[in-house]
């Protein structure tokens, strides 16, 4: 643990050549409010990549990953790497036909509009805002907890600290600069990357794996058991995890700003197959560590089981990865901020606001993030069930948006599908125990262990996709 004057210090560092690189990056950017917005067309396969693997890869990285590998095992940690991959294979695919047939757009729900109409798009925009701000608060909930436990500095500061400086370049440059700072960013997750391969061979790679392999050894007298590699027993809590993430990503319109802001389809592509590896490859590693930790002890917060494996290296170390903690949280919000700012622009304002309000709105997104973060950072809930919630949501409404590539697939199908997914959750825990059991399942999609309920995840997709298809059979038929 360092000192809490070293933490601030190194904090303030960080944050200050962040702050600095933004600002000279949005001096020799021109900008009007499309460009503010989308970057359209100016960004090559490379910077497509790199942009969506950091903006992507926001300091949950160092807590999620980790802590779903201590409770869950392989297939956990499986799943978890593979749905940090499958968004952006999806955008791969989907990215160029959505572009291709809303040339002009920003966002998801320009594209929604354009196929399902203006209620739609507004519901859309209204998912996305609750899926990215849970997002932005879980991530200054992050950072606080990082600075606080390897410092010991506050943690409501440090949120503070960085929202004032995110917000500083990210309303001077809008998203031209947030794709530029990126790419800085992404060269500090790379290099954590190597670190974690650094770890694993200088613990002994037997080593190692042995406490990979191990259950937590306090788990024994409860005949409970978790923490393993070679538990094979989580494989529905690992394909929730897929059904989950990849839902909600979809919603995350930071990626969805890149699809326009790619110089063509051939960059997009390339790019997203990019950051796919860059993902999957990152997250199996720190997945990989929270089972190596569990196989060495229980731990009070398992939230932090990456930081309990690091907490007794020198300072150099550690203050090396709280730098990499800053960077990996100002690549993600900035992101976040700008994609929030579009939806409002675009979505919930139909497009009605100027240039000098959008960039007030992203000034406005700071301090309700930081009133989030605030209240729910002593709440019992982790960062990694924070997410689920904005998860089920998504996964309730992204099969209707995708259908509506069909043009059988009409406008009302949608947007009723879309909503009786949400009520599919409730049903089924009805189904299964009773109405007050399925309401609680729309705030905790989780099983009697704590993971993914793969089961819930997939009434709100079933269910949503086929009353979508049924009322759009309907209608087709009157028609």
């Amino acid at each position: 643990m360092i000192s809490l004057g070293s933490g601030f210090l190194l904090l303030v560092i960080s944050l200050i050549f962040f702050a600095w690189l933004g600002y000279k990056e949005s001096l020799n950017t021109k900008l009007d409010k499309d460009t503010f917005l989308s970057a359209r067309n100016s960004q090559n396969w490379l910077m497509i990549g790199l942009s969506l693997f950091a903006s992507g890869m926001g300091i949950w990285i160092l807590f999620g990953p980790s802590e779903v590998g201590y409770y869950g095992g392989f297939y956990d940690v499986l799943g978890y790497a593979i749905s940090s991959a499958t968004p952006f294979l999806l955008l791969a695919y989907f990215g160029p036909i959505i572009r291709n047939l809303t040339p002009e757009g920003v966002t998801l729900a320009d594209f929604v509009r354009e196929k399902m109409g203006r209620p739609m798009q507004l519901y859309v925009g209204i998912i996305s805002i609750l899926y990215m701000f849970t997002f932005m608060f879980a991530e200054y909930i992050a950072i606080g907890r990082a600075f606080e436990f390897l410092s010991g500095f506050d943690s409501l500061i440090t949120i503070i600290l960085v929202a004032i400086v995110t917000t500083f370049y990210t309303t001077l440059g809008g998203l031209p600069v947030s794709i530029k700072t990126d790419r800085i960013q992404s060269f500090f997750i790379i290099w954590l990357i190597f670190c974690i391969f650094i770890f694993i061979f200088s613990e002994g790679l037997g080593n190692t794996l042995d406490d990979a392999k191990a259950y937590t050894p306090e788990d024994i007298e409860w005949e409970w058991y978790h923490g393993s590699i070679t538990d094979y027993s989580t494989f529905e809590a690992g394909l929730a995890l897929v059904l989950a993430i990849t839902a909600a990503e979809m919603f995350s319109q930071g990626n969805w700003q890149r699809t326009w802001a790619s110089e063509d389809n051939v960059a997009l592509q390339k790019g997203a197959l990019l950051a796919s590896v860059l993902c999957f490859t990152a997250v199996l590693l720190l997945g990989f560590l929270g089972t190596v930790a569990a196989g060495r002890g229980a731990l009070l917060d398992p939230s932090i089981a990456f930081f309990e494996l690091i907490k007794d290296y020198n300072d150099l170390v550690l203050a090396m990865f709280l730098v990499l903690g800053v960077a990996l949280v100002c690549s993600s919000i900035d992101t976040l901020q700008n994609a929030v700012v579009a939806v409002v622009s675009r979505d919930l304002t139909d497009s009605k606001l100027t240039l000098s309000q959008a960039r007030y709105s992203i000034v406005a997104t700071a301090p309700i993030a930081i009133l989030l973060a605030w209240y729910y950072a002593d709440d019992a809930l982790s960062v990694f069930r924070i997410f689920l919630v904005a998860d089920l949501f998504a996964a309730a409404t992204v099969l209707p948006i995708f259908l509506s590539l069909s043009d059988r697939v009409t406008a009302n199908g949608g947007l009723i599908g879309a909503f009786f997914g949400l009520i599919s959750v409730v049903i089924y825990g009805m189904y299964t125990s009773d109405l007050q059991t399925g309401i609680d399942y729309l705030t905790n999609p989780v099983n009697e262990a704590g993971l993914a309920n793969l089961d819930v995840f997939l009434s709100a997709l079933v269910g949503s996709a086929l009353v979508t298809i049924l009322v759009s059979e309907i209608e087709n038929i009157q028609s």
